[in-house]
């Protein structure tokens, strides 16, 4: 059979034959959920009670979110507040240490998860330098690479350049430990250069004016991003250092996380840098991991329009209440930010966040939406608890953390990327534990639950 098409975009065309094929395979491929049971599945790597499947060991990063208590019939989990451990330290004393010395903590922080303790003020300077020296990219890169077919998700531009730059690596596949150090060092001080260069190659696709900023080498990660993103090259030191704050609360989550864990998987099987990051990107690009900031922006939009009076906490529950009964907003019946899937009575970094959130929105003039964003929290998180009969129920850092990124003038499309400027850190300190500690090819086991029979001649089908 030979395919021919001359139609303008049929190769993206869903065809008559492409619908048979899609009920040919849902014919076959349904899986009744009760055998998860039987056979005791952990789903979604999760023990019933939620908590993860232990699959391997760490010293990078540490959540604890519940008390556990044993007796004689059994193990008990109870809610507690929240705690991110980097390398043993809890992550609030980084962010108020760098506060309290008026200093940027992010590189401060890729540092300690990287090597295991915090630097000396000569050796956070020397880190600093060499992050500077690699944030460039290879003559070209933007115009070659980036320019070129400017995709509608900047996730997959960003990807795009990670897996060319390999091209450009004299030493692309080698694991030794120093090399794929100065791959990630490279990775890290470049991964906020292709976010903002994706979006700008974006802009200039939607016919937007073009500019483009060269990365300064003595400013932070913080600021260069918002220089290279702002055609004045303006920003306030609020702005940031609450842009900073968000970077270090999000450069790591424990080796569980899918995105971490994705690198963990891909790690293990010796491929090379640029691939495993790469990996790890497609997960975070899934709105299920790295894109739940952008549907609380959504949903808060949504509930501005639908409740004139943003102080009333009664026209807020009525609407709310509309959405838990899937008669409002997307009908999903979820309230987007509350909740999460480690944290049971605080989040950590939401807690962190709060007073940051507080003092922009001062600047900036927003303190009505702020009250709303409060009310919402409030007043959903009480008719969560009802609802699932829950005694405590967290707030997910996503429910604000977007609201900042707006005062901050950040286009959403920028969100998920501004994650992996962060989170590119713990990957990298996870990708060099796995080389070196962990030593075997991930490979869990799956049950086919399908039937065994005969082959069929084709006469006979």
């Amino acid at each position: 059979m030979i395919w021919k098409e001359n139609r303008e975009n049929a190769y993206c065309e869903i065809t008559p034959a492409i619908l048979a094929l899609k009920e040919q395979w849902e014919k076959k491929n349904f899986i009744d959920p009760r055998l998860y049971k039987e056979y005791n599945v952990k789903r979604g790597l999760r023990d019933e009670d939620g908590r993860g499947v232990l699959t391997g060991l760490t010293r990078v990063a540490e959540i604890q979110s519940y008390n556990v208590t044993d007796d004689s019939q059994g193990e008990h989990i109870s809610p507690a507040d929240g705690i991110l451990y980097y390398r043993g330290i809890d992550v609030r004393d980084i962010v108020r240490g760098s506060a309290q010395r008026k200093r940027f903590a992010f590189e401060e922080a890729a540092y300690l998860l990287l090597f295991g303790e915090l630097p000396t003020p000569d050796q956070l300077q020397d880190f600093c330098v060499q992050l500077a020296s690699y944030r460039t990219l290879p003559t070209n890169f933007f115009r070659d690479v980036i320019m070129k077919n400017p995709p509608r998700d900047l996730m997959n531009t960003m990807q795009r350049g990670i897996l060319t730059l390999f091209c450009y690596d004299d030493k692309p596949n080698d694991i030794g430990l120093e090399n794929v150090l100065r791959q990630c060092l490279q990775l890290t001080s470049n991964m906020p250069v292709l976010a903002i260069y994706a979006y700008q190659a974006w802009r200039y696709s939607q016919g937007e004016s073009l500019f483009i900023h060269v990365p300064q080498p003595e400013l932070s990660t913080a600021e260069n991003f918002l220089r290279m993103l702002r055609e004045d090259r303006g920003y306030t030191e609020l702005e940031a250092r609450v842009l900073d704050v968000a970077l270090v609360l999000h450069a790591d989550h424990g080796g569980g996380n899918n995105s971490t864990f994705t690198n963990h998987v891909v790690t293990s099987s010796g491929t090379d840098t640029y691939s495993a990051i790469a990996a790890a990107m497609s997960s975070l690009k899934g709105p299920r991991h790295g894109g739940a900031n952008s549907k609380v922006m959504a949903m808060m939009d949504d509930i501005k329009t639908h409740v004139k009076n943003w102080d009333d906490t009664g026209s807020v529950a009525d609407y709310l209440t509309k959405m838990l009964n899937k008669e409002a907003y997307d009908r999903s019946g979820l309230i987007y930010g509350l909740g999460h899937a480690v944290y049971t009575r605080t989040d950590p970094r939401c807690e962190v966040f709060r007073d940051y959130v507080t003092h922009l929105a001062q600047e900036k003039h927003r303190e009505a939406e702020l009250t709303l964003y409060k009310n919402v929290e409030e007043v959903g998180k009480a008719l969560l608890m009802e609802r699932q009969h829950k005694t405590a129920l967290s707030t997910n850092i996503d429910f604000y953390s977007g609201f900042v990124y707006e005062m901050l003038g950040l286009p959403m499309e920028l969100y998920t990327p501004l994650f992996a400027v962060a989170r590119i850190a713990g990957w990298s300190a996870h990708r060099m534990e796995e080389l070196t500690s962990g030593g075997k090819l991930i490979r869990p086991r799956y049950e086919c639950v399908e039937e065994h029979r005969s082959y069929l001649p084709m006469d006979n089908r």
